[in-house]
């Protein structure tokens, strides 16, 4: 448990945080290890044996050998038998080789051999997830010799909290110049991309006129001076919610760094941990990655693991709209008056790209209502893929006696060879575009024509979007436990709020789409086994720190909704990180408290 480091900022992997020793340190960072007032000291190889130094502000590197990244296993495992933690250090880093798989207790780690990972995503992405996944949440990363400013936004996704200018050095004395989007020599440069001192006052062909020792000098400067300003974006884009979409675009750069994030989503369980469960900004969904991103994935588990449908006999299949909630949009208020009286008999899903199925009491939950995609009209085969998916697995999971497929074009596709597969009969009300008054009329007389034995009137459908919110927040069962025979809804849509008589349970966020509940509704989940956090005996007031977290569902995760219970306390708020880092961490808020109260065991 580390007392030097507190994360501030979540995206994912990455995080920013204080280290905070002889001189506070803003991280991720980008440190000289040959600097007197470095917070982190080398001692230097163990082949020499040199003596440690002593430094009680410092983080001190034990002595360690340097191995080349394909060494014997045997080999490896005789070298980290001899990377030990002394006890008279307050602080200490060890040097782990790549394919290392024992990990002494440290506050920092160092990628051993990481300039040799460079071109090798596979196993820069194995080493790094291992590495994270069996130390502390909130132990440090660093990954000498490698960063430059086409790569540091990749490195810091998965996880790597401190680089240094050591590559960016090298190149400047290879007659390199480094940008954010490649590298270059310089001799191939008519004019420098970059407004810099060194490329304001110099041009290429004045570089190479330098004699080779001061052209090395100047390369080097602007080649950490561009390190230097991407890692400033990077945190930007980490304090904004963005990195992943930044991400996204500087993978181009490297066939290598396209491959990295590949594979990095592969590790659906390494990213979700770590993953918000809400942000404040709108989901890119530029590329064909972006259906692989943790948001789209878990929320399309969550609707098949989570979600109930309503008891009604009739499915009505829409397309998604570029206006988002769903409902305000132009066409879902054509869709919604031409169903009329009739929609109390039917229940709508909206097939999109990239979030796959999402059901109406749905439609305000992050990311169904924030995301954003280009339209061109034509999907591809793996966008078709996912949605058909999507949509079979919510059709084998939720029964209806009629299924209306109100689409056109690639949706009617897909719904198609789902209808195929499945052994169903669709019935298609768009032969023509699906806002056509001839299709909107043909929706309204199938609807009227079926047999319908169900229904469900307004307040029963406002109390199903608090229900399904509950059970996609906390799992199956937590919306009937909330959601009682009692309970109705108040105030419009959508900003409903739950009361049952007099008290109030719980209220819908419509920025995010989720329930923040009362003390009087966290009291109806008290027996409910998740989503809660277990503290010591004292009476916190408006936060909890993770140090006086005594255990913590492991689902939680940052921005989730949650139930603090003490020896006499109990209260609600939010999570600001997971419940696995709220065991682990020395420092940092847990829990944002909204409601509590002192209670009587």
């Amino acid at each position: 448990m580390s007392k030097i480091f507190e994360i501030t900022h979540r995206d994912v992997a990455a995080r920013l945080g204080k280290l905070v020793l002889e001189n506070e340190l803003s991280i991720p960072a980008i440190i000289q290890l040959n600097k007197k007032d470095s917070s982190i000291v080398d001692s230097g190889s163990l082949w020499k044996r040199t003596a440690l130094p002593v430094d009680a502000e410092k983080i001190v590197i034990h002595p360690h050998k340097s191995l080349p990244l394909y060494t014997r296993e045997e080999i490896i495992k005789e070298f980290q038998e001899e990377v030990k933690t002394a006890s008279n250090f307050a602080h200490t880093g060890a040097v782990i080789h790549p394919f290392a798989s024992q990990y002494p207790a440290s506050d920092l780690y160092v990628l051993g051999a990481a300039k040799q990972l460079e071109n090798r995503a596979r196993e820069l992405v194995d080493s790094i997830i291992r590495l994270k996944e069996n130390t502390r949440a909130d132990s440090l990363v660093y990954a000498p010799a490698l960063a430059t400013p086409e790569n540091l936004s990749m490195l810091v996704y998965l996880g790597v909290d401190i680089a240094d200018e050591t590559l960016p050095i090298i190149k400047g004395y290879q007659d390199i110049y480094l940008t954010n989007s490649g590298e270059y020599h310089v001799d191939r440069l008519h004019e420098f991309p970059c407004s810099c001192s060194v490329c304001l006052t110099n041009t290429p062909a004045e570089l190479l006129e330098m004699p080779k020792k001061e052209r090395a000098e100047l390369l080097s400067s602007h080649n950490c001076l561009n390190l230097a300003g991407e890692l400033r974006a990077v945190r930007e884009h980490i304090r904004a919610g963005h990195l992943r979409e930044y991400v996204e675009r500087q993978c181009r750069a490297r066939p290598w760094l396209t491959a990295a994030v590949r594979l990095v989503d592969a590790q659906y369980g390494f990213l979700e941990k770590r993953t918000p469960v809400f942000r404040a900004s709108t989901l890119y969904a530029n590329t064909s990655e972006s259906l692989n991103r943790v948001e789209i994935r878990r929320f399309a588990q969550r609707v098949v693991e989570r979600y109930t449908a309503p008891e009604l006999d009739t499915l009505v299949l829409l397309p998604c709209s570029a206006k988002k909630p769903y409902s305000i949009s132009l066409s879902h208020q054509k869709f919604i008056n031409a169903l009329g009286k009739y929609r109390k008999f039917v229940h709508e899903v909206i097939i999109t790209s990239p979030m796959g199925v999402v059901p109406r009491e749905l439609e305000l939950m992050y990311p169904a209502a924030h995301y954003d995609t280009p339209v061109t009209g034509h999907w591809d085969l793996e966008e078709r893929a996912w949605v058909g998916g999507c949509l079979r697995s919510y059709l084998d999971k939720n029964k209806y006696k009629n299924i209306i497929a109100h689409v056109h074009g690639a949706y009617r596709e897909i719904c198609e060879s789902v209808e195929s597969e499945l052994g169903l009969e669709f019935i298609y009300t768009a032969d023509e575009g699906v806002t056509q008054n001839t299709s909107l009329d043909k929706l309204r007389n199938t609807v009227s024509e079926l047999e319908h034995t169900k229904k469900r009137g307004t307040e029963n459908a406002n109390l199903d979007v608090i229900r399904a919110s509950a059970d996609y927040q906390f799992g199956c069962g937590a919306g009937n436990m909330l959601v009682t025979d009692d309970a109705n809804v108040r105030a419009p849509y959508p900003k409903f709020q739950l009361f049952a008589g007099k008290q109030q349970l719980a209220t819908l966020i419509p920025q995010y789409g989720t329930i923040a509940l009362t003390v009087e509704g966290g009291m109806r989940l008290r027996d409910y086994p998740f989503y809660k956090v277990k503290i010591g005996d004292f009476t916190p007031h408006s936060s909890i720190l993770a140090p006086g977290v005594l255990d913590a569902d492991p689902q939680i995760r940052p921005n989730d909704e949650v139930i603090v219970e003490g020896e006499k306390f109990f209260g609600v708020g939010r999570a600001l990180m997971s419940g696995w880092e709220m065991k682990e961490c020395g420092k940092g808020v847990a829990v944002e408290l909204r409601h509590s109260k002192k209670i009587d065991k």
